[in-house]
């Protein structure tokens, strides 16, 4: 078993992404299940998406643990590319777009934070990257998806955050237990030392 470091892998050449298939699938998974989720509110602050959108940020933190940032970018930019194209057949083209937007921006801020962060203790990337690219993502989607619609959508985005906040604390559970198993995450990868 190949248990990580807090040192991303030497190697400057990305993975192909035949080998980063599984975060990639999971990726897009999320994303395209939360652009549809977030169009049905649960009651007036929050929506469904709010619970399945932070996994997003678990992904890239544990792909970023697993192989590093170079790869967790590849790994946000093709679950990006892809899940806006399904998302445009599933949710309103406003929402999907304001959802790639946030996304992106959202993610590559995570995988900035997370790096620079990886030398602290095991919870403290993962938690500072995810809460504040949640914040990020949370306010350019709600404001790019719904400015200027009949929705008041500042309670949404507030509610929105606070479960965000709170599912980037519990998902520092299984991010623990994936520790030990990275190699089942991007199976065959380089050694992390």
């Amino acid at each position: 078993m190949i248990l990580p470091t807090n040192k991303p892998t030497n190697s400057t050449a990305p993975l192909p992404f035949k080998k980063l298939w599984l975060p990639i699938f999971a990726m897009m998974l999320i994303v395209v299940m939360s652009n549809y989720l977030v169009q049905f509110p649960l009651n007036s602050w929050l929506t469904w998406g709010a619970f399945t959108f932070p996994v997003a940020f678990l992904v890239t933190d544990l792909t970023n643990r697993a192989v590093g940032p170079i790869a967790a970018r590849r790994v946000a930019w093709a679950g990006f590319a892809i899940a806006v194209v399904v998302s445009l057949g599933l949710a309103p083209w406003r929402i999907a777009l304001a959802s790639g937007a946030a996304f992106i921006v959202g993610q590559l801020l995570d995988i900035t934070a997370f790096s620079r962060l990886r030398t602290l203790a095991w919870w403290k990337a993962p938690l500072i990257g995810s809460l504040a690219a949640s914040a990020v993502d949370t306010s350019l989607f709600f404001f790019l998806a719904f400015y200027g619609s009949y929705l008041n959508w500042l309670p949404l985005a507030a509610g929105d955050l606070a479960v965000k906040c709170l599912m980037a604390l519990l998902l520092l559970a299984p991010y623990r237990l994936m520790l030990p198993r990275l190699q089942l995450w991007v199976p065959n990868r380089q050694s992390v030392r």
